[in-house]
């Protein structure tokens, strides 16, 4: 029997093989790691002013991952690549990291986790506006996403000021827009996207943290210093090379889903590590998320067969 595999269609199953096994992973990271980094911030916001603390750690993570892949021998972003990665690192990094920086200051690192939950919900508008509307089966598990959010609200209070909640809103709407516009640009290959990204938003918060009067701590406290740290390796290269993976590799519902996981998430790291207590409502909450990237899930691999 003669084998008709031809090498373009070997690579395209091998890349196949490596999404269903590499998509759960980076997923994983997704949940846990950006679930910490609400904390993080908090952490780090004690020594550290917002915009610069998000243009720090962009800095560094940016600078050490990007020099990291020249010594591999990646090739440098084209003009394009450069430009298109530059908007949708001020979209997904400065608005999006850096806004929520800002408004830890005025609410709790929960509420924030849970404001940043709406984003999914925006990003199915703003894919639907490219023709690529959710599903049946996605939308109804985005809707129990976004029910679960508001059950784990009900048992705290969105006490935070009116300034803290709108720019959690503009947050979520500007990483949503970023997360979809780049999918149809052409952007940098692979982790070389992460790096620039990175390296373009960090000068933006630079800018703007420096124009808005903030300094940096003579003196910052130790704990701060390792959660920016923290921030910065696990928070920015780690995750946020897995999220850029996930996006270009399945469906924009179940790249997003991560936003429903992060408030339980960043919930119980507040209940390890800062001493924070869980209700009824929050159990309730985290239960009916996860029931709603069940459903996501679920109806990505229906799709996928």
């Amino acid at each position: 029997m003669t084998d008709t595999t031809t090498p373009s269609t070997a690579g395209a199953a091998t890349v196949a093989a490596d999404a269903r096994l590499l998509v759960p992973l980076a997923l994983f990271a997704l949940y846990v790691i950006w679930g910490s980094t609400y904390l993080g911030i908090r952490f780090a916001l004690e020594s550290y002013p917002p915009f610069l603390l998000a243009g720090i750690r962009f800095l560094g993570a940016g600078i050490a991952l990007f020099a990291f892949l020249r010594i591999r021998g990646m090739a440098i972003p084209t003009t394009r690549q450069w430009r298109n990665a530059a908007i949708t690192g001020v979209l997904l990094l400065g608005f999006g990291n850096g806004l929520v920086c800002f408004a830890e200051q005025r609410v709790s690192s929960g509420i924030a986790a849970v404001a940043v939950a709406s984003m999914p919900l925006f990003a199915a508008l703003f894919a639907g506006m490219y023709g690529e509307w959710p599903t049946r089966r996605e939308t109804v598990g985005l809707v129990i996403g976004f029910v679960g959010v508001v059950v784990l609200n009900l048992g705290s209070g969105l006490s935070g000021s009116r300034i803290g909640a709108i720019t959690l809103l503009v947050a979520a709407m500007s990483w949503a827009f970023g997360s979809v516009w780049s999918r149809r640009q052409d952007m940098p290959p692979g982790p070389v996207n992460t790096a620039a990204q990175m390296l373009c938003a960090s000068v933006a918060m630079l800018l703007v943290g420096f124009a808005t009067g903030e300094r940096l701590p003579a003196h910052p406290a130790v704990r701060a210093t390792v959660a920016l740290v923290y921030l910065a390796i696990f928070g920015s290269i780690v995750a946020f090379s897995a999220y850029l993976y996930v996006l270009k590799h399945a469906r924009p519902a179940l790249a997003t889903s991560y936003a429903y996981v992060n408030p339980p998430v960043a919930v119980l790291f507040g209940v390890l590590l800062a001493g924070e207590h869980v209700g009824p409502y929050d159990l309730a909450g985290m239960a009916i998320i996860l029931a709603g990237v069940g459903v996501i899930t679920l109806a990505r691999q229906r799709r996928s067969r």
